[in-house]
C-alpha cells in the first residue's frame, strides 16, 4: 500500500524555498538529500483497458535503473492518497506483464490485456528533489517534483511536494503535512501525475 501527501507549488520560487528550507532540520536523515531525473511512460492496450480498469502500469527510469510498478485501487481526499502497488526492478522500458505474473493483480492484469500489445500511453518528465524524514514515530520521504505529463494531446507542467509514508502511522504523516502546508501556505493537490495524463486525453472519469 502507498500512502502519500501532495502539495501544489505555484511557482519556481517556492519550489526553491522549500527545498532549501532547513524545517524539518532535526529530522532530517543525514545523506539522504539527492536529485535525480525520473523518466516514465504508462502502458495501455490502444483501447484503453486497463484505464477503465482503474489500473497504472508504469515503467520508470530512475537514473541507471528501470523500475515497472502496477497501482491501482486508489482514492484520494484532502491530499491524501493511498493506492494499492507493486513494483519489481526491469532491465529496460519495454512492457512485460509477464513479470508480475505470479501476483493476484498480475493474473487480473493478464485477462484484461490477453494478446493485445501494449503503447506508451502517456509520459512524464520529473526532476525530484528528496530527502527522508525520521520523527521517532515515523519514516517519510519528502519530495519536490517540477517536470511535466506529456500525452499526443498536449502537454501540462506538474510542480508538487509529496510526502510519503514509509513506516509509521497516518497520523505522523498527516502532521507533518500540515507543517509543511501551513510554512508555505500550500494547496492541497487530489489529482494525480497519470490521471492529468489521461484528461489531457479526454480519457479520465
Amino acid at each position: 500500500m502507498e500512502i502519500e501527501l501532495k502539495y501544489r507549488i505555484p511557482d519556481g520560487e517556492t519550489a526553491e524555498r522549500i527545498w532549501e528550507d532547513r524545517l524539518f532540520n532535526d529530522m532530517e536523515e543525514e545523506g539522504s538529500r539527492e536529485d535525480l531525473d525520473l523518466l516514465a511512460k504508462y502502458y495501455d492496450t490502444a483501447e484503453r483497458d486497463l484505464a477503465e480498469n482503474g489500473i497504472a502500469y508504469r515503467i520508470r527510469k530512475e537514473g541507471d535503473h528501470y523500475i515497472a510498478t502496477l497501482k491501482w485501487q486508489g482514492k484520494s481526499e484532502d491530499g491524501l492518497h493511498s493506492q494499492e502497488e507493486l513494483a519489481c526492478p526491469v532491465p529496460d522500458d519495454q512492457p512485460n506483464i509477464g513479470i508480475f505474473a505470479e501476483s493476484d493483480i498480475g493474473e487480473e492484469l493478464a485477462e484484461i490485456v490477453s494478446d493485445k500489445p501494449l503503447e506508451t500511453l502517456l509520459e512524464t518528465e520529473i526532476h525530484r528533489r528528496r530527502l527522508r524524514i525520521d520523527t521517532g514515530m515515523a519514516i517519510l520521504e519528502l519530495s519536490v517534483d517540477q517536470g511535466q505529463v506529456n500525452t499526443s494531446c498536449g502537454s501540462e507542467e506538474i510542480s508538487e511536494a509529496e510526502i510519503e509514508l514509509f513506516t509509521g502511522e497516518t497520523e505522523e504523516l498527516l502532521r507533518i503535512g500540515r507543517k509543511l502546508q501551513k510554512q508555505y501556505g500550500l494547496e492541497t493537490e487530489d489529482t494525480t501525475k497519470y490521471v492529468r495524463g489521461l484528461r489531457l486525453l479526454g480519457a479520465a472519469e
